[in-house]
Parts: C-alpha cells; structure tokens; sequence
C-alpha cells in the first residue's frame, strides 16, 4: 500500500475504514447509510455579501431585501415572481445575519438554503409561509451571496456551556471522523443535526436496490463525472500561448494536445521558465490547471506563482506548492472575478533543484461555461430513458440519493490509496472494494492511482524487435476448414505465439510492460507477400489473432479451441448473441495466459485486441461479483428460463414435462455433457429435490470457464498490476483492451433493407434522422434489440407495422431471430427518437422469440 500522507493521523485512517466497510454493507443491502454521512447542522448563520454591480437585494437606500420561497422548485425567475403565491419578501436588518439549516438544494436557479422555523418564525407577520427557502448564489455570474459565518455571540454562548475551548463540529467530514475513529480523551461536540434533513438524506425508497444505485451513478458519471474530459480544449478561451524557450521536440503544442505522454520542455537557464497566456475577450478564468506528472523527476515543477494583468503590467495572482508524488492535474488559480487579457505561469522552482520544467498539458475551466454540477433539475424524466430503474422515481429523491453518494465518494477518494496494493508489495486489495466497483466511476483520485501504478512497473523497450514469418496463405485455408488442422499450427495466433517463444536458453520472454509509445511489438514478414512492416503489418495481425478467437460473423467455423460461442449464440435466442466463452474442454492454460498477457499489452498501448466476451468474463477478470439472474442470461437465456420456471412449478405439472428423463446432468457451452453429482447420468430429479437440482446446476455452469479465466488472469496480472484491475470496472477494462465498438449510421445504411416501404415514406426518413441523433451507445442499444447482437456486422430487416396504419406514439416491435423491426407510423423524427431509444434501454430483456420448451 501507499504511505499516509502528511497530515493523516492513523486513527482518522482507521476510522474511515471502518466507517466505508459499514457504508458499503448499507449500500449492497439496498438499507439507508450511516446516520454520519447524512449529517445536517441545525443551523447555520449566513450574511449577505452584496455585489455592488447588482441590482437584486441591494436598494439605492441600502435596504437589504431577500425573496423567500415556500420551495425551491416553485420559485419564479424575474421581478414579476415576487407576488407568486408561495413567495415572499423579507427585509434583513443591518449587520444581522439569516438562520438557516444546513441543508442545501440545488437546481437551475442555484444553491438553495432552508430557514430555521425560529427565523421564519420572526417574519410570521409578513412571511406566512410553512418553509422558507433563500437562494443562497445564483448560477449565473453577479448578483448578491450569501457567506456562512460564526456569530461571536453564537461562539461566547457556546464557550460558556462547553467551555472555553469548544470548538463545535458541523461538517459532516467531521462526524463521520469522530463517530468512527478511536481515541483517547473527550471527543469534540457535534453540533445539534436536523433530524428530519439527516432523515431525508437517509431515506431509501421501498423498491430501491443495489441496481438502482449503479444506475443513480451511471447517470452521475454521464452527466457530471465526465466533465474532466471537456476541460483540455483552451482554444476556446485563448488566442494563444508564448513560452521562455522549448526543446525542438517538446514544443509549445504538447501543452494542447491531450496527450498525457507528451510535455512541453523548456530549455534555458534555471528558475526563467514561464508560459504566457493571450486570453480571448470576455474570458473569466474559473480554473486554471497544469497537468503533471511525477515520473518527471528533476523536470517536474514545485513551485509556481500565476501573474495576470495587461500587457507588462502583471500582478501576482496565486502561489501554489506542487506535491512532489503527484501526477494529474494541479488547480495553480481559480475564481477569477474579472477578465485578465494576460496570465502568466511562471515556474518557480523544480524538483531537487532541476534545471529545466516539463508540463505535460494546461487545462482552464471559465465563467463562460455553466457547469451547474448535481442539481435537482438534471433528474427530468427525458433525462432518465437510459436508466430504467429510475424512471418514474421522485427527483428529489434521486437529488438527495445522489448528494449522499457523493459524499461516500469524497470518503472513498481520502483513503483509495491506502486500498489497493502497489506494484512492488505484496499486500492485497481491501476486500469490500469489489462489491463497489461501479461506484469507482466517480473517484477523482483513480485515474491518477492508475497512471501511477503504470508507471511504477513500466519496463524499458525491447533492445531488439523479435522478427516473425507468417503464412497467411495457410492461415486463411485453416480459417475455411479448421478440420484438416487439428493443431491449429497453421493460424495467425499460433504462428506468432511460436515465434515469439525465446529462441535460446538464456533469452528472456516479452515481458509486455513497455512504455506507451512503444507501439509496435513485433515485425511481421508475411511470406508471398510484399509488404515491408512499418506498424501495419503488426497491426494486421493483430486483428488476425481477434477474428480467430472470436470470429465476427455467426456463420464461420472457429479456428482455435480456446473459446466457443454462447448458446445464445447457438439457439439465437437471448440478448449478447456475438458473444464467445472460454472453452470449458480446452485445458491450454500457457496459451489462456498469453492470452492473457496480450490484453494487458493492449492495455497498456494503443492497439486492440478485440474479443467479444460478455460481461460474465469481464467482471471476473477484474474480480467483480458475477450473480446467476444478472449474468448468465446474456451467456444461456434459455436455461436461466427454464430454471426459473422449474422452481415455480407444482408436482403435476413437473412430472408432465421432466417424467423420469430429468437426470442430475447439465450441458456446458462447450456442448459437453457433465454429471451434477457421482452417478447423476443414472439419478432421476424428483420434484421434491429440484431444488438442489437447480442450485447444482447454477454452480457447474457458472464455474465452467473458472479455470480458463484464472489463467487468462494470471497472465493479465504479468503484465497489469493488480491495482489497475481493482480500480477499473469490467465496462472500462474491455474498452480498453478491446476498443469502442463503434456502430455508425454509414454502417447500418448499408446492412439494412426496407421492405413494403414506398421510397418517399417519411418513416425512413425520420427513421435515419433519429439513428443520426443517436450516440454510439444508443446505436449499439438498439442493434441489440432488433438482431441481439451489440457489434457489426448485423443485417437489419425493417417492415412498416400494419397493425397501426395511423400516425401513433407506440413503441416499436422486434423480433430478433429473424432481426426485424417493425416501424410505427411516427408523427416526427423527434417521436421516432425518442420511441426507439426507450425501446433500446428497456425492451432488450423481453424475449419472446422461443420458450425454454421448444427444441
């Protein structure tokens, strides 16, 4: 594990530990979380400081006015809203302050607080309102805040009761610190909660489950969790960067190109490094971020001061020390309040004294931008139609579910460090972090834990490019009849496994664990074949080695043992019909592992190797949780069902399907018959006992491929450290090595066929409008629901739906064996849009193509 950091005491650790291994036994039990986390003060005393450019509290008079609102959501926007009813104004005396609650709320107006009934209590006569709500600061730029403060007479008061050296705790990091932490001594008083706020947070709707709350931060993650990758383009704000000097390499551009590989390297005299910023017009700068990375040694800065101004006259704005281990991005200036023409970074000092400085990126977040972050407002049911399991659900309640978890977040980044092992120690991972993986979407401090963990154990490139000869001639011909080679010598993938075994006794094997810019592995000499390998020919084979483990098309024979399709691949039935399993009769371990070892080189680099695989392997390559209702359908739908229905079933209506044909056996993916227990072939399922039937059944064959899948990840480990793998989700981990399958309109245009369509019908034409407007993932979604397949290529047959001859907004039908749609008659593309997307998210599990009985 990583040492503490400086300033972290082992109790605070500790008790964190404690507190998260709580938290995340609430969370998988679907029961409210801990009574700290939702903490709200009873009250919390605000001033108002005035913007004098505004001219919304303040009067010409200095009267100080403030709209109070029975709630938030029914808050007007404009002068007229004041004599809404529901609404009124109050007039804050000079030099009081306002009582509120600590609980806040946030939508498009901005950050709201409550006032406590004893403040609205002093109003009554003009304010005859049950909850008074007061917008704390608007989301758009000026206008009036209101500042939390300490009264000193609240503090006096205090003292009195609890002593001179009270010091009350009202932050909810607080809490959580003191409630779980152990120590010696008195612990510090918290301050009185509001009991009915911290309840409103804690609630937990009655059919809330651990789904729903994956789903609440998917959401989060799409729609505020990504917002880090929208901050590198600065061309937006700025007209353009000088610098004190750059090598001829690392020049002035790497600063803007997203890579976090390439820096910007200045090269003249110590502690005169400075990079300048021609800002755009009207640009107010909200952040300011360098990017840095550790691994730079001497070259990485440890000291900056940012200066801003016009022209030569700069004043200096910020001065901010750089931890020396950190990699990732360093805020060195934020809340500018007016327009700077020019921002100077000026490097101060680098580490241990180095020479020259390298930046690898500067990112800027402006006032320009209205990032509202988590607000009520975001949880609008267009939003939703990607999150079934929160359809119809309360936005406040999602509103409030979401700000808790974000506060369990908060609490998971303080100490994430401290629970994943590093590469060179031997100690495992905290054990619970599994059980939340998802939840890792959310993390700030992840993607800097992973770069370093890659960093740490990155070997040097290869001093030599192994060099290897293949026949691609025989490799097509196996490809044709995989029969006539039983060996499977003559593909790609055991051409280049053999080829890159170490030729002499002394030879080290690929280790894999190179620098990301080296991107080419090996050299490839096709024979017969006149290329001259520069990167295309390794990349060639490659995507050889993919479309012989996982061949993309359903009618190809599969040239090599190591993984068989689905049986809903076989049957055609099911959702995830492209998809292939490790082969439960293949014991190859060695090669499962190169296997293995490849995909973390994909990993690492920038090339793919894409195997369709559900999310069945995936989760346990990461070590996630995999469950027999959740995952194995996308493997057998058709069992799942079967099982399903059998445990249903009464005595009459078991004995007439099963008989006493019913034995304790099973078929794997591989079509292999196994015994369920000694002599199963020979033991009749009595009705009494399917029970056991079933559960046997459930556990050979989600521990079919368990072998084949632990090597594939003991190979993965020689390459990726085990951190990586506990920081990633599965999602994130097969994009990585397999890419984003991509499913464009230019794709389907030519796989589709319209059928009893008259050719200016305008359902086509609204039909290729809503695919346009799809994201990749909604293509992907609904490829899934007409064919059953989420990857290209798929041919798609598309009837109109006679059954409805008039404009309506009814949901399209599919039937996936024959990968048809039946289109609606829509009234707009908008309609259609919508419709198909809502059928894409929440259709895809209703499958009546065939019943567990047909053959």
């Amino acid at each position: 594990m990583v040492p503490s950091s400086a300033g972290e005491s082992p109790h605070q650790l500790l008790g964190r530990l404690r507190f998260l291994s709580e938290a995340i036994d609430c969370l998988s039990r679907a029961e409210p979380l801990p009574t700290a986390l939702c903490y709200v003060p009873r009250e919390v005393q605000y001033k108002i400081c005035k913007d004098p450019s505004a001219s919304g509290l303040a009067s010409a008079s200095g009267r100080t006015l403030l709209s109070v609102c029975e709630s938030p959501n029914t808050a007007g926007s404009g002068s007229g809203a004041r004599k809404c009813p529901g609404r009124a104004t109050i007039e804050l005396r000079k030099g009081s302050c306002i009582r509120a609650s600590g609980e806040e709320y946030c939508n498009g107006h901005g950050l709201w607080v409550k006032l406590t009934s004893e403040q609205l209590e002093e109003y009554k006569t003009i304010c005859d309102l049950e909850e008074g709500w007061i917008l704390m600061c608007k989301h758009s730029e000026g206008g009036d805040r209101l500042v939390p403060v300490e009264s000193m007479e609240r503090i006096q008061r205090q003292q009195q009761l609890f002593g001179m050296d009270y010091k009350p705790v009202f932050r909810w990091e607080q809490v959580v610190d003191i409630t779980y932490s152990l120590r010696l001594g008195a612990k510090p008083k918290i301050m009185e909660p509001d009991v009915a706020a911290v309840e409103r947070l804690r609630f937990v709707p009655p059919t809330w489950s651990y789904e729903c709350d994956e789903d609440l931060v998917h959401f989060l993650y799409d729609h505020i969790g990504k917002e880090d990758e929208n901050l590198g383009n600065i061309k937006q704000y700025v007209d353009s960067i000088d610098v004190s000097s750059y090598t001829e390499e690392f020049n002035v551009s790497c600063l803007t190109d997203n890579h976090a590989d390439t820096y910007w390297e200045s090269d003249g005299s110590q502690g005169q490094h400075w990079v300048r910023l021609n800002m755009k017009k009207g640009t107010i700068i909200k952040k300011l971020f360098l990017t840095v990375d550790m691994t730079d040694e001497n070259f990485m800065p440890k000291r900056v001061a940012v200066y801003g101004g016009e022209g030569d006259n700069l004043k200096k704005l910020s001065d901010v020390g750089i931890d020396e281990s950190y990699i990732g991005d360093v805020c060195v200036l934020e809340d500018m309040t007016t327009h700077l023409p020019v921002i100077e970074i000026r490097i101060v000092e680098c580490r241990d004294d180095g020479i020259d400085v390298r930046l690898r990126g500067i990112k800027i977040k402006s006032s320009r931008q209205r990032e509202l972050g988590l607000n009520a407002d975001m949880f609008q049911p267009a939003n939703l139609v990607r999150y079934p399991r929160l359809e119809g659900r309360d936005p406040d309640v999602l509103y409030r579910r979401a700000v808790v978890i974000q506060r369990f977040i908060k609490i998971l980044d303080s100490v994430l460090h401290h629970l994943v092992p590093a590469w060179d120690y031997t100690l495992g991972t905290f054990s619970k972090l599994k059980h939340i993986k998802q939840f890792l979407l959310l993390s700030k401090r992840r993607t800097a834990l992973i770069t370093l963990c890659l960093k740490d154990s990155e070997t040097s490139k290869p001093n030599f490019m192994p060099r290897l000869y293949i026949n691609r001639r025989l490799a097509m011909e196996h490809r044709d009849n995989p029969a006539l080679d039983p060996s499977c010598k003559n593909t790609v993938f055991m051409q280049v496994y053999e080829g890159l075994k170490p030729s002499e006794k002394y030879e080290k094997p690929l280790d894999y664990r190179w620098p990301l810019r080296y991107d080419q592995w090996w050299e490839c000499k096709f024979i017969s074949e006149g290329i001259i390998d520069q990167g295309g020919g390794f990349r060639d084979s490659i995507t050889d080695m993919s479309e012989e483990l996982c061949p993309s098309s359903a009618d190809t024979p599969v040239p090599l043992p190591f993984f068989v399709r689905t049986c809903n691949q076989g049957s055609g039935t099911g959702e995830a019909r492209d998809m292939y399993v490790p082969n439960p009769s293949c014991k190859e371990f060695a090669k499962y592992e190169w296997i293995g070892q490849i995909m973390g080189a994909a990993l690492r680099g920038k090339e793919f190797l894409v195997l369709a695989l559900p999310g069945f392997v995936w989760k346990q390559l990461t070590g996630e949780e995999v469950s027999w209702n959740k995952d194995f359908p996308a493997i057998d739908s058709v069992l799942v069902k079967l099982l399903e229905m059998m445990e249903g079933m009464d005595k009459e209506t078991f004995e007439f399907k099963f008989g006493n044909e019913l034995t304790y056996t099973t078929v794997l993916s591989d079509q292999c018959m196994v015994e369920l227990i000694p002599g199963g072939s020979r033991t009749v399922v009595r009705y009494e006992d399917r029970q056991d039937f079933i559960r046997l059944v459930q556990k050979a064959r989600l521990n079919e491929s368990k072998e084949q899948i632990a090597a594939m990840q003991a190979g993965l480990l020689k390459v990726v450290p085990q951190a990586v793998l506990d920081l990633l989700t599965w999602q994130e981990l097969e994009k990585k090595v397999c890419g984003d399958p991509e499913v464009t309109v230019e794709a389907l245009k030519k796989l589709t066929r319209f059928a009893d369509f008259e050719p200016s019908d305008t359902r086509i034409q609204y039909f290729w409008e809503a695919l346009n407007n799809f994201t990749n993932e909604d293509r992907s979604r609904f490829l899934r629901f007409v064919t059953g397949r989420s990857r290209l290529p798929a041919r798609i047959y598309i009837y109109p739906d006679k059954s409805r001859t008039e404009a309506t907004d009814a949901l399209p039908e599919s039937s996936t064996c024959s990968s048809t749609l039946f289109l609606p008659n829509y009234v707009s593309a908008k309609v259609c849009e919508e419709k198909l997307r809502y059928a894409a998210y929440n259709c895809v599990a209703i499958d009546t193509d065939m019943s567990p009985w047909e053959d």
